[in-house]
């Protein structure tokens, strides 16, 4: 689909408010996905992809209206107050019964949480030398057994609550979680905490897949992909991904 024909055909009734799109984010976002909690300005990598999309789909800037949802009331089935909805949502098979989610537009990679790294870097050979901790069920722990390899085995906890816990307690020097999410631990949760590197999402077997979430059904998905397709083939997905999510972050690759 030529770029004119996608914004024929993302604008031509099929957001709930004729000629806006209305795009969703948390309440409030948070940083890196969105700066100062506030979408309108374009900056933080979810705000930043939601106007390059936008702008695909045949939609200025100020045609883009921004509301409000928790991630558990999007997620739930039923009619929605808005077009699309971008709070990093992982696709899943459980969640797309009653959503559509469009092609992932962020493959959330592996990093590594400390507390106080000052004097780390990330190193394989300085990471192996950490107490490590994980949680059993997820895609973290072959990633620390085999990949990682520590000197001594790590502890195993059944969720991200007891992992901070023991962090805190200093039972642990590290853990493994998908990059947002030690993002949010090391701002919000850890005192002192630091994301100390990030390895690559080809490291881990079966990585996080961000997409946009909309309505069971949405005539829009269609145009969604289409868009996403533009930006990634353009390299403006991957150029906004670098801003935001590397430069932005500070937070290195794990080599």
């Amino acid at each position: 689909m030529t770029g004119g024909a996608l914004a024929q055909s993302c604008s031509d009734g099929k957001t709930i408010a004729d000629g806006k799109l209305t795009i969703a984010t948390g309440n409030p976002a948070y940083y890196p996905w969105v700066m100062d909690d506030a979408p309108e300005s374009g900056k933080g990598f979810e705000a930043a992809v939601a106007y390059a999309l936008a702008g695909e789909m045949g939609f200025a800037a100020e045609d883009v209206v921004w509301t409000r949802t928790s991630f558990d009331q999007a997620i739930q089935p039923g009619d929605k107050d808005f077009d699309i909805n971008m709070q990093q949502f992982s696709i899943t098979e459980a969640r797309d019964k009653v959503v559509d989610f469009s092609r992932p537009y962020y493959t959330a990679p592996m990093a590594v949480l400390v507390r106080g790294g000052d004097d780390l870097s990330p190193a394989l050979d300085q990471l192996k030398a950490l107490k490590w901790g994980v949680v059993a069920s997820t895609t973290a722990l072959p990633v620390v057994t085999e990949t990682i390899a520590p000197d001594s085995s790590p502890l195993i906890y059944d969720d991200n609550a007891n992992v901070v816990e023991a962090m805190k307690a200093n039972q642990i020097d590290a853990a493994l979680f998908d990059l947002p999410t030690a993002l949010y631990l090391s701002a919000v949760v850890l005192d002192g905490g630091q994301v100390l590197g990030q390895f690559a999402p080809d490291a881990t077997s079966d990585p996080d897949h961000f997409g946009a979430l909309m309505v069971e059904g949405s005539a829009l998905k269609e145009c969604v992909d289409a868009a996403l397709d533009a930006l990634e083939s353009s390299g403006a997905l991957a150029q906004i991904e670098a801003e935001w999510l590397q430069e932005a972050t500070g937070v290195p690759l794990i080599r």
